[in-house]
């Protein structure tokens, strides 16, 4: 029980001091629930005596009157600080999980990990934000209120104060080993809730290709089996609590009957008043309500502690390795040098070595899998190579930090993802200081403001998640706009034009020799006539370069790019006869 409140506490961070006080604002809230208790004690008194006057009646209002006014306060102190804490407190890990993820290599993502954190970042973390904080203070305070009036009791009269004490003691003791057993079941929970997570996304994300072959409702039994582990696991944690609760009322019960005999034996043997009998009996029957709410509570905050324990995971996501060299790159040829990278046990790139000149383009052709886009995400250290060195300005670009080496490099990637936000924000997105001037410029060389204008809202316009309400072309427009804004010195487009349409190919053109004016631009493209003027062409096969040189130079070569450009000529001229 101590090991939850101490994980509880040392997860808090920045939010420690408002569950302190959210803590002390309960256990004052139980001191003067007990003063009621006193008020009631105190009238009983004097109602026996017959002898009640004015003063006394005050004094009993009195009392009653800061009961309520305290309760009031120290409820509202206690509820306002453990929400702050609750709500906060996940803000402030989501907040660090983000920064995390801009830190992780890209190789580090997969379907399970993209399940993992998104179970973190919204199962756990809800739970923590909406768990823990009130069930802590309601544990604590359900613990502090119920030991106040054992206290109380004990100031009475001893020996009921002792059985009240035994009993909970006892309670402790069950609650104890529920808490103890229900650590599996919370820690099964968790995965079931991953792999629940991970399906959902999945179904969602593959819905085209679910409904084209009629994987819908029973026949999607990746997504069925995940929902009927997660129903199994939580009625079995439920099942597993159920003989704890009833143990632990039964342990209340007998302890209030034991009570109420005690009560009536010492009363009839003289050794107990009538009004302190009658108080007794009457507090045998209200102490214990606290000690049963947080008893129930114990078993699910044992739930929300596993949430804690799971983000230990985000802790061991590896960081990608960070330089020192902040300064400005002052040019930006890329210096490639006997690289290798693997995926897993797979070679993609081996012995692969070039240079990419300042204010040149170089293209880079090849088959499917040759290692292209591979190439330039490990430029972008979106991966880090096995072996070999990449080098900027002539500094490895390990050496820079991320922030630098981001600054000075631009990506516009084949599949676009544009926010569910504004189209002037998507286009902020690597520059948020921009003005909207500066948006429109940028949109105007991107050849995409037009059509923006065009929209009911015009850069104000609302899109949906990943640019849904938009066509491929104008997303890639956008992108591009986007890309010059930021204005780094390093364009690398990865088959921007792939899956664009004839009539947006000649605009996304327009926009692209905009973005390229005095850049150092690196260019994966299928349409040939897009590099067709590059200063270089490389030509990857089976993940090391087997040409290179301009598209002159390579077609009197022979070789890989000549049957690449004539068979690219002989598809872009076929046709479907009758």
């Amino acid at each position: 029980m101590i090991s939850v409140f101490k994980k509880i506490w040392f997860f808090s961070g920045k939010e420690r001091n408002n569950l302190t006080r959210s803590i002390v604002a309960a256990f004052f809230h139980a001191v003067f629930n007990a003063f009621q208790f006193v008020a009631i004690y105190y009238m009983l008194k004097c109602l026996f005596k017959q002898n009640v006057v004015q003063k006394d009646i005050i004094i009993v209002l009195v009392v009653l009157i800061i009961s309520l006014i305290g309760k009031i306060i120290t409820q509202n102190v206690s509820q306002m600080n453990q929400t702050h804490a609750g709500y906060f407190m996940a803000a402030n890990k989501r907040i660090e999980l983000g920064e995390k993820i801009k830190r992780v290599p890209m190789g580090f993502f997969n379907n399970f990990s993209l399940g993992k954190l998104t179970t973190l970042a919204t199962t756990n973390l809800t739970q923590i934000e909406s768990w823990i904080p009130v069930l802590l203070v309601n544990v604590l305070g359900g613990f502090l209120n119920t030991f106040i009036f054992v206290l109380s009791i004990f100031i009475i009269n001893f020996e009921i104060g002792f059985v009240a004490l035994i009993g909970m003691i006892v309670f402790l003791f069950v609650t104890f080993l529920m808490e103890k057993r229900s650590r599996k079941n919370a820690a099964d929970m968790s995965n079931i809730q991953t792999r629940l997570t991970k399906n959902v996304l999945s179904t969602i994300q593959g819905m085209q290709v679910i409904k084209s072959y009629n994987l819908c409702g029973e026949n999607n039994k990746s997504l069925n089996d995940a929902i009927d582990d997660s129903y199994k696991t939580t009625l079995s944690l439920e099942k597993m609590i159920i003989p704890y609760t009833i143990t632990q009322r039964i342990v209340i019960g007998m302890t209030i009957v034991v009570m109420l005999l005690f009560c009536i034996k010492l009363n009839l043997s003289g050794n107990l008043s009538i009004v302190d009998t009658v108080v007794l009996m009457i507090a045998s029957f209200t102490i214990f309500d606290g000690l049963i709410g947080a008893g129930s509570n114990m078993a699910i905050l044992r739930i929300a502690e596993n949430a804690i324990d799971s983000y230990e995971y985000v802790n061991h996501m590896p960081d990608i390795d960070e330089g020192n060299i902040s300064s400005l790159i002052q040019n930006h040829n890329i210096d490639i040098n006997n690289i290798r990278f693997s995926y897993d046990n797979r070679r993609v790139l081996d012995n692969v070595t070039c240079i990419i000149k300042e204010n040149e383009m170089t293209a880079i052709v090849g088959m499917s899998g040759s290692g292209k886009t591979t190439l330039c995400n490990l430029i972008a250290r979106f991966w880090d190579v096995n072996e070999g060195e990449i080098k900027i300005g002539g500094n490895n670009i390990k050496d820079y930090t991320i922030e630098n080496l981001m600054d000075n490099i631009s990506m516009v990637f084949q599949d676009v993802y544009l926010f569910e936000d504004t189209i002037e924000n998507n286009i902020k997105f690597g520059y948020q200081n921009a003005t909207r001037e500066e948006v429109v410029n940028a949109a105007k060389k991107a050849q995409c403001h037009d059509f923006i204008v065009s929209l009911p809202q015009g850069y104000n316009t609302s899109i949906g998640e990943g640019g849904a309400s938009l066509s491929g072309g104008e997303k890639q427009r956008i992108s591009i706009a986007r890309a010059m804004l930021k204005d780094a010195p390093i364009i690398i487009f990865d088959e921007a034009t792939a899956n664009v349409d004839p009539e947006n190919e000649d605009k996304l053109k327009l926009a692209i020799e905009s973005l390229t004016k005095n850049k150092t631009v690196i260019m994966i493209a299928h349409r040939l006539k897009t590099i067709r003027n590059a200063n270089q062409i490389l030509v990857l096969n089976k993940g090391c370069i087997e040409q290179r040189g301009t598209h002159e130079e390579l077609m009197r070569q022979g070789g890989i790019y000549k049957d690449f450009v004539n068979a690219k000529s002989v598809s872009e001229n076929w046709s479907l006869n009758n």
